[in-house]
């Protein structure tokens, strides 16, 4: 039934689209542009080169040496390379990227977002070697892009913004008067920049001037400036942004709003179209108000106005612009059934916006889910590696989209954002496209490192997140909620187990085969018992807990099992199939049917039930029960490691230096994020074993501390 209601709404969605689409849209883009260059890489390069293709432009891309096998280098009809890994020594560099350009024959240089994508220097030297910047004027790019200039604009234009200083002067004596003045607490921002970096909330007067430090410390790494303004803190609010286009022929339209609310260290993690909770009215003044600051700085082409929005009243304030196309661009386009990419080469190539405002309509409800290398259990700690196992979601309609910039076995790597994918849905409403949203991501299986997918489905069937209580500190607030004890089910567990055993006897069955072939013909049903004493013991570790299954071999392919020698024992039986790349267990408990995808690396076994997915240590066989600490992690509180890869960007201490609790060690630089090291005891510092500018892996010992003084 769901699939039948699934292809009637695509079938629905289809003709609507088409029929939007009709409206006042020219049948091809301008000949003006027959090539043009890509100036990113990941999911946004391969967005772009999906659009440029339907239109019959021709493509060139960059990479960095790391990015050689990327899959916007594959997809692209050229690529070439543009220095090593660090951005400022490949993407960054202008002059190889214009030179490229101009070599390879292209009208114009698509940015993306990121990088030079709000620079306004690039803008300003594309237009120079006569080469067009899809993307606004160099002056609009300047006045939005410096936070203090972009709110003076806005005071000026009548929209409404939020009371902080934005003075030049930048000294920490007359920052922290100012800040005393707006009252705590308040908020440190870059004035130059986005996606919340930088940025800091500081609760009151003792954490200031730490704050301020890492704030301009972060800034300088990442845009180039530590210049920052300071601003009041309104507890709790909304993320509304607006999508707005305008053309060179001062035409400027806005495609409704969006809700980017759930954030993570201030940075979006799944976002929405249309805002919940927003009535038409205050929709249209939303709108109007975009507009009204797009005309304020005589913007060209795709731009995002942001919002924070008091939840209790209503009342907006505006925060920033964005001069560029944004990440979660792909919702609005699923709700208007537009091409945010196809406008930009339109309106870059000198037309009109293809539709005027009444034209521009909303149907239905979209979700964006951001799927992350990281550990949300971990602060969200961001994490690099290979994507040994990646089992996606079936794009097969207009209701479910995804854009990723990698492939199984691609590296996400630390010099780069840890985004893996987008995955986007659309429903007729939004408990539809939630509850889409929802079985999707369950669909979603990756291993080989760290994600967000299981946050992303706890967030998702959260009652508030549900019924659209959303704010900024919805994280916080539900934070029990959504990071609850997890202890495996016993059905799972025993799932694990028999997981286990019958992958052995696959194992033990290719040995026995001729082909090289892991999953031939021969070895795709698995039931059969090879060798095995009547009984054994599994322990695992999952979840931080040791669980121990205790079997018994009662006769061919029949199993009774007991979890940690309590309860009663299970009849369990099962077989395992092949299932595309992975293997999926047919397994019987107590006469119930259960079928779950498993995924076997390294030491690790992988369970991705209806639920959620179990990562179990490989069990180990032994008559008796192991120690149940022998998987247990020491954590010597006297060492500081590096929490991920990455590179040591300052150091706050020296040998002999005494330290307290949550001091701050040192800073370290990674995956585009600044990570504070701090003191996890009182102590001396014994030796410091790292530089600046080090490059350490995650896990190693940086500082150790010692309090053989401090007892003195």
């Amino acid at each position: 039934m769901l699939m039948l209601i699934s292809r009637i709404n695509d079938i629905r969605r289809s003709i609507w689209i088409s029929r939007r689409r009709n409206v006042h849209v020219p049948r091809v883009v301008t000949n003006r542009f027959d090539k043009i260059l890509i100036a990113n890489r990941g999911e946004i390069a391969c967005r772009i080169l999906r659009t440029a293709e339907k239109l019959g432009i021709k493509t060139v891309a960059v990479y960095s040496e790391v990015d050689k096998n990327a899959l916007h280098v594959e997809q692209a009809d050229e690529a070439y390379c543009i220095g090593p890994a660090p951005t400022s020594q490949s993407y960054l560099r202008q002059d190889k990227i214009i030179s490229i350009a101009k070599k390879t024959k292209c009208q114009a240089i698509h940015p993306g977002y990121g990088f030079l994508s709000e620079n306004a220097e690039f803008a300003e030297l594309c237009q120079k070697e006569n080469l067009v910047f899809i993307g606004p004027p160099a002056s609009a790019i300047n006045d939005m892009g410096i936070k203090s200039t972009s709110k003076c604009i806005m005071r000026k234009a009548g929209v409404p913004i939020v009371a902080g200083y934005h003075g030049d002067d930048q000294s920490d004596e007359t920052l922290l008067l100012e800040a005393k003045k707006i009252g705590f607490p308040l908020m440190i921002k870059p004035v130059r920049g986005g996606g919340g970096k930088g940025m800091r909330i500081v609760s009151k007067e003792s954490e200031f001037a730490e704050a301020l430090e890492s704030s301009r410390a972060e800034s300088k790494k990442a845009f180039g400036d530590s210049v920052v303004l300071l601003e009041q803190y309104i507890d709790a609010p909304r993320h509304i942004e607006v999508q707005i286009f305008a053309d060179k022929h001062g035409n400027v339209v806005h495609m409704f709003e969006r809700d980017c609310s759930v954030q993570r260290r201030h940075q979006k993690i799944i976002e929405e179209a249309p805002a919940p909770g927003i009535s038409a009215n205050l929709r249209s003044h939303l709108g109007v108000t975009a507009v009204q600051a797009a005309k304020a700085v005589g913007y060209v082409g795709a731009g995002t106005v942001e919002f924070i929005m008091d939840r209790d009243r209503n009342n907006f304030y505006f925060m920033e612009m964005n001069t560029r196309l944004q990440v979660e661009h792909p919702v609005t386009e699923a709700i208007t059934g537009l091409d945010l990419v196809e406008w930009q080469l339109r309106v870059a190539a000198g037309e009109e916006l293809p539709l005027k405002q009444t034209e521009i309509q909303f149907e239905g409800h979209a979700f964006e889910a951001r799927i992350y290398a990281e550990n949300p259990r971990k602060d969200f700690l961001p994490g690099a590696g290979n994507l040994l196992y990646m089992n996606v979601p079936e794009a097969t309609s207009k209701a479910i989209r995804i854009e990723t910039g990698v492939r199984e076995k691609d590296q996400v790597s630390v010099h780069y954002d840890p985004m893996i994918a987008k995955l986007i849905v659309w429903g007729k409403n939004r408990e539809e496209a939630l509850a889409i949203l929802g079985s999707k991501l369950n669909e979603y299986n990756i291993a080989g490192l760290d994600t967000n997918i299981e946050f992303m489905k706890d967030l998702c069937s959260h009652p508030n997140f549900s019924q659209g209580q959303v704010h900024t500190g919805f994280i916080d607030e539900h934070y029990r909620e959504l990071f609850p004890k997890l202890h495996v089910p016993s059905e799972v567990a025993v799932q694990a187990a028999l997981a286990s055993i019958l992958y052995e006897d696959t194992r033990s069955l290719r040995s026995s085969l001729t082909t090289t072939d892991p999953f031939s013909p021969f070895a795709t049903e698995i039931g059969v018992r090879l060798n095995h004493t009547l009984t054994r013991t599994f322990s695992f570790n999952v979840s931080g807990d040791n669980v121990n299954i205790q079997v018994k071999y009662t006769e061919p392919e029949i199993y009774l099992m007991r979890i940690n020698e309590i309860g009663p024992w299970r009849k369990v039986s099962g077989v395992l199939r092949k299932k595309g790349k992975s293997l999926e267990l047919c397994s019987e408990i107590d006469e119930t049917v259960t079928r779950t995808r498993i995924v076997k690396i390294g030491n690790t076994l992988h369970l991705f039930t209806r639920d959620r997915e179990w990562q179990f240590s490989t069990p180990v066989s032994t008559k008796f029960l192991n120690d149940p600490t022998k998987n247990q992690i020491e954590i010597d509180p006297s060492k500081a490691s590096s929490p991920i890869p990455g590179f040591i960007e300052k150091l706050f201490v020296a040998k002999g230096d005494v330290v307290k609790t949550g001091d701050a060690l040192l800073v370290m630089n990674a995956m585009k994020m600044e990570h504070i090291v701090r003191a996890a005891r009182d102590g001396i510092v014994e030796s410091v074993l790292c530089s600046i500018g080090d490059n350490v892996p995650k896990d190693k010992v940086l500082i150790k501390l010692n309090d053989q003084a401090l007892h003195a």
